[in-house]
């Protein structure tokens, strides 16, 4: 049974995570599936894709399929993570990519939001990244992504605590384009995707790649880059990312 629907239909294709006894936990299957699904799309020359849950529940998806990241002792999220794969081809997907948020976005899943295009979402919605209940070393590109959509001291706020951002705060902040009353939502997002349809596709996918380069355009001198590993290699050696899984899979509060 597929863990996504598909749709492809003048020019604006869509994907939508069905997954629901999951929450939509994005497992290496349910990305494989959706990376299947951007290869198609990019091949039918689709001028957006907008990137959705299938239903109305409470949550857009619960991010990271955390019973598939490593015990301890080896890096949670390296560069051929399914999940970094996922990120990495939304951001470099020629034609625009917009997120529709009904519901709560978690973890992996808010970063995922985060390197798409364009974001709308309705009352419901809600954006939180959750490495630090986990004791999950984050990646530099993952930090850059929040970097490049929120101020510094939000970014910040938001690993420090773990804590949800709200519709109207995720709005003010900029995480999202525009907050849509849920019974517009859909029909908000999908004329915005037919308007970009009617747009040059090339023009675009120039902008969109040069913005995506200019985003990512931060000096970093090997050296530096290797201290800011070996600080993570630090945390998922350490105490904390094994006591961060084991109280996830054992559904209990971590002690850290």
């Amino acid at each position: 049974m597929s863990l996504i629907q598909t749709q492809d239909s003048e020019h604006v294709a869509t994907i939508a995570f069905d997954d629901y006894a999951r929450r939509n936990a994005l497992s290496a299957t349910l990305i494989a599936e959706t990376l299947a699904a951007l290869d198609r799309f990019k091949a039918h020359q689709v001028r957006a894709v907008v990137l959705r849950s299938a239903g109305s529940q409470s949550v857009w998806s619960a991010g990271h399929d955390v019973t598939e990241l490593p015990a301890a002792n080896i890096d949670p999220l390296p560069y051929s993570d399914p999940l970094e794969q996922l990120m990495r081809a939304v951001k470099t997907f020629p034609a625009p990519v917009i997120a529709m948020v009904h519901g709560s976005a978690w973890g992996g899943a808010c970063d995922l939001i985060m390197c798409c295009d364009l974001v709308f979402g309705d009352e419901t919605c809600a954006f939180a990244i959750t490495p630090a209940k986990l004791g999950v070393p984050y990646n530099v590109g993952g930090l850059l992504n929040f970097l490049s959509r929120v101020p510094l001291t939000i970014a910040k706020e938001m690993f420090f605590t773990a804590a949800p951002v709200a519709a109207q705060r995720a709005e003010r902040v900029g995480i999202i384009n525009e907050l849509v009353p849920e019974a517009d939502l859909e029909t908000h997002v999908y004329a915005v995707a037919q308007t970009i349809a009617t747009r040059s596709p090339e023009a675009i996918k120039a902008a969109k790649e040069a913005m995506r380069v200019l985003s990512e355009a931060v000096a970093l001198s090997p050296t530096t880059y290797e201290r800011l590993q070996g600080l993570r290699r630090d945390v998922y050696f350490g105490h904390d990312y094994h006591e961060g899984i084991q109280a996830f899979l054992q559904k209990r509060p971590a002690v850290f």
